[in-house]
């Protein structure tokens, strides 16, 4: 699989002027992947089987094509690619701990109070606490449970969650100590990015079956329904940036932000179907249904404790931060500075660090995921898929068609920006219009009054 990863697009591929999905159709017929889970059940949607068969097909089918293999770009030396990749597990591993903190502490904020502060220096050690507890709190594994598929759902989870980050680039190439500042650098990036980190759908789905639960099931199959509606609806966001890019590579992506400016100016109804999306995805307030307590006691999870209750935990903020990465990338110039801040003299010398950029821009997502589930309240589940099937995709199908007319009949590139603008209008006057007020609520005096 190295080989492949390492595969990025070739000089030969671009003076052919082949956008990815030409190549694909040129490559002549792709290897058919065996795709095979153990403990698979009927309720698994088919849908979902042939949505990941179709994308892992057309990866590989791009990934051995004989002309990019022929023109690949030289790759890093595989003991540093082991470097990477352990830096970025680490890194993962971190950042979930202390987004605990985090998150309690802005929460507690949020609601007046103070949170987390007496483990440590202004609680600073209170995540370690957490792992801790974790990992010697007894382990429950349920009598009637399937003891393997129980015990392997929640390593699913984290795995196919840790798999992800590696294709996100952090700065230009050789920035990373003359080295490449991502693990892997893929053409197909964004179909590899689907392609995995939707299988993690599976640990959930195995967690609730393998429970030999009610609580347990109901909320997996939740996560199943609800998962796959916004997939559709996150997808079709992405087609349009892509078709206009003419890549799924994701530097590339961040290289044509650089020279056309950034993707969010000309797809804004794009980049917020695809933030709230994937707030869906993560399983994050309001769409956080697989968890609604007050109907599910804790959803999959419920007969979970110990480390595999964490291990799921890990996997849901692995997600968070991943999405958090993802967005800026593709939408916001990824790990490059501003443009108008580039053109000041001092601002552009000092602060041109990509690494810092790109590490402001997620903390600013973060901060935007926990501020929403400090607003806002958990939708009930028809107004979930109500929101998904009536709202999302019909947007995101909408605006798919309008930037493919717009590049199939060579338009300015600016026509996408005016069109982003005139959306914003309308749904302002579509919000302005059928918001309801608040009826006033007039105290009825009683008969001793």
């Amino acid at each position: 699989m190295m080989s492949l990863c390492n595969r990025g697009q070739g000089p030969g591929d671009r003076a052919q002027g082949l956008n990815p999905f030409e190549r694909i159709a040129s490559s002549g017929p792709a290897p058919t992947p065996y795709l095979c889970s153990a403990g698979q059940n009927p309720a698994i949607s088919l849908q979902k089987l042939l949505s990941f068969s179709l994308l892992l097909i057309a990866g590989l089918s791009l990934a051995a094509d004989p002309t990019t293999a022929a023109t690949a770009n030289p790759t890093d030396p595989l003991w540093m690619v082991g470097i990477k990749a352990f830096l970025v597990i680490f890194g993962l591993l971190t950042a979930f701990a202390y987004m605990t903190l985090i998150e309690r502490r802005l929460l507690a904020r949020i609601q007046i109070r103070q949170g987390p502060n007496r483990v440590g220096p202004n609680g600073l050690f209170q995540p370690i606490a957490d792992a801790i507890k974790s990992i010697f709190k007894e382990d429950i594994i349920v009598a009637r449970a399937d003891k393997v598929i129980f015990v392997m759902a929640p390593l699913i989870s984290v795995t196919f969650a840790l798999l992800t980050f590696g294709l996100i680039p952090f700065g230009p190439k050789d920035a990373f100590f003359g080295y490449d500042p991502w693990v892997i650098d893929l053409d197909v990036g964004i179909l590899y990015v689907f392609a995995v980190s939707e299988m993690a759908i599976y640990g959930i789905f195995l967690a609730g079956w393998a429970s030999k639960s009610k609580y347990s099931l109901l909320g997996s199959l939740r996560s199943s329904a609800s998962l796959i509606s916004y997939e559709l609806a996150l997808g079709i966001s992405l087609l349009a940036p892509v078709l206009l890019v003419g890549s799924l590579n994701l530097r590339e992506i961040v290289e044509w932000q650089y020279q056309n400016g950034w993707l969010v100016l000309y797809m804004l109804p794009a980049f917020a179907i695809f933030l709230l999306t994937s707030m869906a995805e993560a399983a994050r307030t309001p769409f956080d249904l697989p968890e609604a307590e007050q109907e599910l006691v804790s959803g999959y999870n419920t007969e979970y404790s110990s480390i595999k209750w964490a291990l799921f935990q890990m996997a849901e903020y692995i997600h968070l931060i991943t999405a958090s990465a993802m967005i800026p990338t593709i939408f916001l110039g990824g790990w490059r500075m501003p443009g108008f801040l580039e053109q000041i003299p001092l601002i552009g010398g000092l602060f041109a660090l990509p690494f810092v950029w790109m590490f402001v821009k997620i903390a600013l997502f973060l901060f935007f995921f926990i501020w929403v589930r400090g607003t806002l309240f958990r939708l009930r589940y028809d107004q979930l898929m109500v929101f998904s099937w009536g709202r999302l995709f019909p947007l995101a199908l909408a605006w798919f068609v309008l930037a493919a007319l717009v590049v199939a009949f060579k338009l300015p590139t600016a026509t996408l920006g005016w069109l982003s603008l005139l959306s914003l209008l309308v749904f302002s006057v579509y919000v302005t219009l059928t918001a309801k007020p608040k009826p006033r609520v007039t105290p009825r005096m009683g008969a001793g009054d």
